[in-house]
């Protein structure tokens, strides 16, 4: 019988948190924010917000395959008010956001190697996950200053 990696399912469960809290979950289907944005901007913004959906349900599987629970934390109410603003606005908290995603799990990938229990499906469902995110970062700076060039047209 094998034990269950306790403190990498807690890293695990850390992302999956993080995942499901994620500023993208304002922006799924029927979000205003899409349906104001150009279908350039559009478009890898739905792809993010399913892809950081299935990371979560990835992530989810991988700690019940280690034996471990998930235990997802809860939303924070203190993005209650976030429904309230512009794409302009939103677009740079999504820049930062998946900067923030990214260094997580890089500090999860980190801290799995250093507790010497992390399984190789563990390491590369982690660096999966990781490489998207930097793809994702790359496409929300690039829809970012889009939308940051219409904002200056319109208003000129």
């Amino acid at each position: 019988m094998s034990t269950v990696p306790v403190a990498t399912v807690e890293v695990l469960n850390d992302l999956l948190d993080a995942e499901l809290n994620s500023i993208f979950r304002f922006m799924g289907e029927g979000s205003p924010y899409l349906s104001r944005a150009t279908a350039e901007v559009r478009r890898p913004l739905a792809e993010m917000v399913d892809a950081s959906q299935r990371r979560a349900g990835e992530l989810y599987a991988l700690i019940e395959s280690l034996g471990g629970t998930p235990v997802p934390r809860g939303l924070r109410p203190e993005e209650q008010y976030l429904a309230f603003l512009s794409l302009e606005f939103l677009l740079p908290k999504l820049v930062d956001a998946q900067k923030l995603m990214i260094r997580r799990y890089e500090n999860a990938i980190n801290a799995i190697r250093a507790l010497k229990d992390g399984t190789p499906e563990a390491f590369a469902t982690l660096q999966s996950h990781l490489d998207e995110n930097k793809r994702h970062l790359t496409t929300l700076e690039h829809a970012a200053s889009l939308v940051a060039r219409s904002h200056v047209k319109a208003a000129h």
